[in-house]
């Protein structure tokens, strides 16, 4: 029987990219293409980001990091594994070795703070006392500590998305994805995930970033990766907001 794929494992045995595309296409319709022929590199300690306008295939290619979906056309690799090739019994321990971040915080609305981040350590089976060390770790991190018996619904915005960023770091992911993590966040509060995720980045963690804030992209000078209609149209080691002119 093949064994679980550990990120983490994996990443200490080889020198590959975290993340690779090979000619990676995908269709939801036939002949109508949401990517096509993308080819991208990301590794281990990048903070990268993925820009475009609606439509241009930003969200797919973060389904297909997660393998919840499979490409049409061409490879994914994440740590030098083609993940379109793991067993079923593999995939849930693959994507909860990865942290995500969405824009829409997804917390659980009838638990409180602690127990949200500490749902994710649960789900994998880590034991108490690691529960007990970590989750005040992550809530620390994120400057929350004094709201961990709150519940979701008496945070702001703002603390909602710092919830989510210390359940997605917690199990110690080597990448983290975050899907427009400032999407329903004011100036303020947004600039304040970004400097959060900065500080995850120095410390190894591989960010990738989707989102459409230009302000934060251009200031932030991270590697910009942009794309127009499904392909890439621009791979910038200290980018800005291209906006993709039709």
């Amino acid at each position: 029987m093949a064994a679980d794929f550990d990120i983490n494992r994996e990443m200490s045995k080889i020198e590959a990219p975290v993340i690779s595309f090979e000619h990676v296409s995908k269709e939801y319709q036939k002949g109508i293409a949401a990517i096509e022929d993308i080819n991208i590199r990301i590794y281990k300690g990048e903070f990268v980001f993925i820009v475009g306008n609606s439509g241009s295939g930003k969200s797919t290619l973060i389904r297909l990091m997660l393998k919840e979906i499979l490409p049409s056309k061409g490879k994914v690799f994440v740590a030098g594994r083609e993940i379109g090739r793991l067993r079923k019994f593999q995939v849930g321990k693959y994507r909860r070795s990865i942290g995500v971040v969405f824009q829409d915080f997804r917390l659980l609305k009838d638990r409180n703070v602690y127990d949200n981040v500490a749902f994710a350590q649960q789900v994998v089976e880590a034991p108490a006392r690691l529960i007990k060390r970590q989750v005040p770790k992550m809530l620390s991190l994120v400057g929350l500590i004094d709201k961990a018996k709150s519940f979701p619904n008496e945070l702001s915005g703002g603390q909602q998305q710092r919830v989510a960023l210390a359940r997605a770091l917690v199990n110690n992911p080597v990448i983290l994805l975050a899907d427009e993590p400032t999407g329903n966040l004011d100036p303020k509060n947004s600039w304040e995930i970004m400097s959060l995720l900065e500080d995850i980045n120095k410390r190894g963690t591989t960010v990738v970033v989707v989102t459409h804030n230009q302000e934060i992209v251009d200031r932030m000078q991270k590697r910009v990766i942009t794309l127009k209609n499904g392909r890439v149209i621009s791979d910038e080691e200290k980018g800005r907001y291209r906006y993709a002119k039709n």
